[in-house]
């Protein structure tokens, strides 16, 4: 599946009839709520829970369910936001990460 075709399917479950400011703001929300519930998955390890691999999973693929809903509200598609980023990487780490190169970036490198 590409990231395109997980956001069409995604977007299925949006909320019909919000407006763009109310969809993009849920999604905002909804990304730091999921990315709240995978730390506190691990913020429970350290009061002797174990931590359930397969409720991470699901957790982080609510973040993604969040992330594919905030660039439908932006009119992005998923596959070129991934393509950017990846990018992005490459010129900032031609040869894989480097300490070096992280900690000396070039101007406008954002």
């Amino acid at each position: 599946m590409t990231l395109n075709e997980y956001q069409k399917l995604a977007a299925r479950t949006i909320r019909p009839k919000m407006d763009w400011e109310s969809l993009r703001n849920h999604a905002l929300f909804g990304m730091a709520s999921e990315v709240g519930e995978l730390h506190g998955l691990y913020q429970k390890g350290y009061q002797g829970h174990k931590i359930d691999p397969e409720h991470a999973m699901k957790e982080l693929g609510d973040l993604l369910w969040f992330v594919a809903e905030y660039c439908t509200a932006m009119s992005w598609d998923l596959d070129e936001v991934g393509q950017i980023n990846i990018d992005k990487l490459k010129k900032r780490f031609p040869d894989g990460f480097s300490v070096e190169r992280s900690l000396h970036r070039m101007e406008g490198d954002v």
